[in-house]
């Protein structure tokens, strides 16, 4: 006879996936909740203890961590030393494990739990039992996500048993689960500790769907998120129009949250290529997306806009004029969505919170072999700013810089940004020579750069860009500084009646 143990915290489709191992003359074995589930419904099942001749103890904290159940999953069918074993211990044969854990995941996402709380609900006897079992794949078929009761089901129908070939695919999504669970629990523990950079480094992420690519076409691609979050992101926004997002909109909305959030008044902001084109607070949110539109007509044209304000229709009426992959909102008007939902290739995306949106503390990169982790660039400032030059800025030069000086934290090296009354004019963004990057910004100002001011994410190494940057009319420039030549600047600064600011701290993007 074929035997199942069955221990589940999540319940669903277990009467109905029981009543089949029954129909197909298994025994089934089960434990606390489970048992009575199962008893409920009229299955035949036998409480563990019965096996095991002895009783759930520590509040249910041991319930199947005996050799007797163990031993049943973990022996060798084909070993007559493992025979030999079952036979003189008398251990219980186990040909399936179904199992799922105690609710770690969510319990984390809840608010107010004490330690004691938390703790209680990490898994021991599951983990213990579904690695047991998926190391003996080649004789025991492991279950823990109930979307696979139903092949498994078929197969034994057709087969009299699973396949090989099914309990080996079963095994490996199974120490997927329990490095995932683990990955939780390390992490809670690691947070607690103020532990940022682990010996031994665990991320958990679980899959939210297939994409149609990546990047580009030829490259499979799925999203993946973070299992504990209860902040608005680009994942759990909602859609209220278009087709399904791509992984080059998930990234732009994503890199359109960082920024957008970064801003309290009435803002606009385009993303095209995961990089800002235009960027604008005003006092409302109409003007403030004029702004950013007139900021870079061209750029703009395909890219993804976010409003941290209202859509109403007035400024429905005005996206709609041009092609646009993306809006995101915290809310439209109905009437605004009338006007949009008529262009059918275009996604509307509603973050009703995104004053609640808070940053990740830490972020990676893949690299051939590894992975690259630091803590994310969320500081802005690093203390006091320290006006370098003879003349000092004044209050709208240093709302400009300030603004400008934000913007430039999510434009790729080497970048730099001109602006004015809250309004960029022109980003020089991904050169490999910061004096190139102040030309691309000049370009793309188009002549509009009197009295306006320029952020660098990196210090000037020479005074050429400073030079440069005075035959257009610039008349205050915010940098890191620590360059050796800060002197020769300064003086050009000054020799230009230029405010020059220094940070002392950079954002380099990369």
């Amino acid at each position: 006879m074929k035997r199942a143990l069955i221990s589940v915290y999540d319940k669903q489709g277990i009467v109905g996936f029981s009543e089949k191992l029954i129909e197909f003359g298994w025994e089934i074995i089960s434990t606390g909740g489970t048992y009575k589930e199962l008893k409920k419904a009229g299955i035949p099942v036998i409480e563990i203890n019965e096996i095991t001749k002895f009783p759930e103890i520590l509040d249910g904290r041991v319930k199947t961590l005996n050799p007797i159940l163990h031993g049943g999953i973990l022996y060798r069918r084909d070993n007559e030393k493992d025979l030999e074993t079952v036979n003189e211990y008398g251990l219980c044969k186990i040909d399936m494990v179904v199992n799922n854990f105690y609710p770690f995941e969510e319990t984390m996402k809840k608010e107010g739990l004490t330690e004691e709380e938390i703790i209680e609900n990490i898994d021991i006897g599951g983990p213990s039992m579904l690695r047991a079992a998926s190391k003996n794949f080649k004789f025991v078929t492991v279950i823990f996500d109930h979307e696979d009761y139903e092949i498994v089901i078929e197969e034994i129908e057709k087969f009299g048993d699973t396949t090989l070939e099914t309990r080996k695919k079963l095994a490996g999504k199974a120490y997927s689960y329990t490095a995932y669970y683990d990955s939780l629990v390390a992490d809670y523990f690691n947070n607690t500790n103020s532990t940022l950079f682990p010996k031994h480094l665990t991320i958990g992420y679980k899959k939210n769907s297939d994409l149609r690519y990546g990047e580009n076409p030829h490259q499979k691609a799925a999203l993946y998120e973070k299992s504990i979050q209860n902040i608005p992101n680009t994942i759990n926004a909602k859609k209220l129009h278009g087709k399904e997002m791509s992984y080059n909109n998930i990234f732009d909305a994503n890199a359109l949250l960082e920024l957008l959030t970064e801003f309290d008044e009435p803002t606009a902001v385009a993303i095209k290529h995961g990089n800002p084109c235009g960027i604008s607070s005003s006092h409302d949110i109409y003007t403030a997306y004029l702004n950013a539109y007139n900021a870079d007509t061209e750029s703009i044209f395909g890219g993804i806009v976010g409003l941290n304000k209202e859509v109403d229709k007035k400024l429905a009426s005005k996206l709609s004029e041009i092609f646009l992959e993306i809006i995101l909102a915290p809310s439209f008007t109905s009437k605004a969505l009338e006007i949009l939902q008529k262009k059918k290739n275009i996604r509307l995306i509603e973050i009703d919170k995104l004053n609640e949106f808070k940053k990740d503390k830490m972020t990676f990169k893949a690299i051939n072999g590894g992975l690259l982790y630091q803590e994310k660039d969320n500081l802005l400032f690093n203390g006091e700013l320290e006006v370098v030059s003879k003349r000092k800025p004044t209050q709208r030069e240093l709302d400009d810089m300030n603004f400008a000086w934000i913007i430039s934290k999510y434009i790729n090296s080497n970048g730099v940004v001109l602006a004015k009354d809250k309004t960029s004019l022109g980003i020089g963004l991904g050169d490999v020579n910061r004096y190139f990057a102040v030309e691309s910004a000049l370009k793309k100002a188009k002549g509009n750069t009197e009295n306006s001011v320029l952020a660098s994410d990196g210090f000037f190494p020479f005074d050429d860009s400073i030079k440069l940057l005075a035959q257009h009319g610039v008349t205050a420039i915010i940098e890191p500084g620590g360059s050796i030549r800060d002197k020769e600047v300064i003086e050009e600064a000054d020799k230009n009646n230029i405010a020059l600011v220094f940070t002392g701290i950079r954002h380099f993007k990369h």
